[in-house]
């Protein structure tokens, strides 16, 4: 069976066509595009027509399941119409992640399965302390107004990656992932379970990221309505496109730029970035009560050596301790960037979301299959 994996980011496509055989996969085709979302199911007839495979099975990421889509599942009228439910929750994936489903079924026919798998849907489980916000029961009820959590594909493959390297410890232990790329975010799982994870309501909440601002004053937001006059389509743009690495640099939502760049606001840029990474580890060494591993993944995660040491700087009195050299040569690979003194296994993992897509939508086909 030939499963096409389709993951549409904020500022990416990436398409995977992998081939099964019993519990095995294997890679065949992949693309990865920097592309906007609007643009995105265009691409998708190009990939399917070089790559020259009959898909019988797709997989989409959804990044925002909300509360009606807590789990993956199969595409129905129904389903679809959950997702178009929902698509203002993630206004930068999940109209994307739409799009790219009605174009499938253009380009594949009705016949062909395809399955949605929540990004958020890896966070389903947190406790009321960690997705409660501080406002009226009733008012947050009737809305559904909640911390969900997003990047949940991503740290699940990190989890799963780092409980074969270390299957003594129980489903994992105390694991705190980043997931750092165009958009970014911390996590914080005890035995394989989450606890905390840095995104709330949307993916806006949390880490400094390439556009989005991440955690700010929700006065803020009525400052700029009643003395700047913004209204809230400004307010949406300003908030997900126009703030983050780019708006504090005032030049580039791109890492690789801003750490090039000598300007007091790139440097800037690059160090809150840094802190507010550094400030959530803090807590959810709290949270946990110490960490048996601190794992990166991502473009910047697994490319950026700096960007990883200035997270953990100084770190060595809670037991967290880099080796300077190893996480320099650590560039796209899987590496271990601790110290043996370290009391904390640090590690960048290449994070493959799409063969998690693809492992996910046929465990949803056979669990059908099985229940026929």
């Amino acid at each position: 069976m030939n499963v096409l994996a389709i993951n549409a980011g904020s500022s990416s496509l990436r398409l995977s066509l992998f081939s099964t055989d019993g519990a095995a996969i294997k890679l065949c085709a992949s693309e990865h595009y920097s592309v906007a979302p609007a643009l995105q199911a265009e691409l998708l007839h190009g990939f399917l027509e070089q790559s020259g495979r009959a898909v019988e099975l797709v997989a989409h990421r959804l990044v925002h399941g909300g509360n009606r889509i807590t789990h993956p599942g199969i595409i129905d009228g129904q389903l679809e119409s959950d997702v178009e439910h929902i698509v203002s929750l993630a206004p930068l994936h999940n109209p994307a992640a739409l799009a790219l489903i009605r174009r499938c079924r253009d380009e594949l026919g009705d016949d062909v399965v395809q399955v949605v798998v929540p990004d958020s849907g890896f966070y389903s489980s947190l406790p009321a302390v960690a997705s409660s916000y501080a406002l009226p029961g009733d008012l947050c009820e009737q809305y559904q107004i909640q911390r969900f959590g997003f990047h949940g594909i991503a740290h699940k493959a990190m989890l799963q990656h780092w409980q074969t390297v270390r299957p003594e410890l129980i489903n994992g232990g105390r694991v705190i992932s980043l997931q750092l790329g165009a958009g970014c975010s911390v996590t914080a799982i005890h035995e394989g379970i989450v606890v905390d994870t840095s995104m709330g309501f949307t993916p806006l909440e949390g880490l400094v990221m390439a556009t989005r601002c991440g955690d700010i004053d929700a006065a803020v937001v009525l400052y700029l309505q009643r003395e700047a006059g913004y209204s809230l389509d400004d307010l949406e743009r300003l908030l997900n496109h126009e703030s983050g690495l780019l708006g504090l640099s005032g030049n580039s939502a791109d890492m690789r730029v801003l750490l090039e760049s000598d300007t007091a606001a790139a440097k800037l840029a690059v160090d809150l970035y840094c802190y507010r990474a550094r400030k959530y580890i803090g807590s959810y060494l709290t949270v946990l009560g110490g960490a048996d591993a601190i794992l990166f993944g991502g473009g910047v995660g697994e490319n950026s050596a700096l960007i990883r040491e200035k997270i953990l700087v100084d770190m060595v009195w809670q037991g967290i301790e880099v080796d300077s050299s190893r996480n320099s040569e650590a560039q796209g690979i899987e590496e271990r960037i601790s110290t043996p003194e370290s009391q904390t296994e640090i590690r960048v993992i290449a994070v493959d979301e799409g063969a998690v897509l693809a492992r996910e939508a046929i465990l949803v086909v056979e669990e059908k299959r099985n229940m026929s």
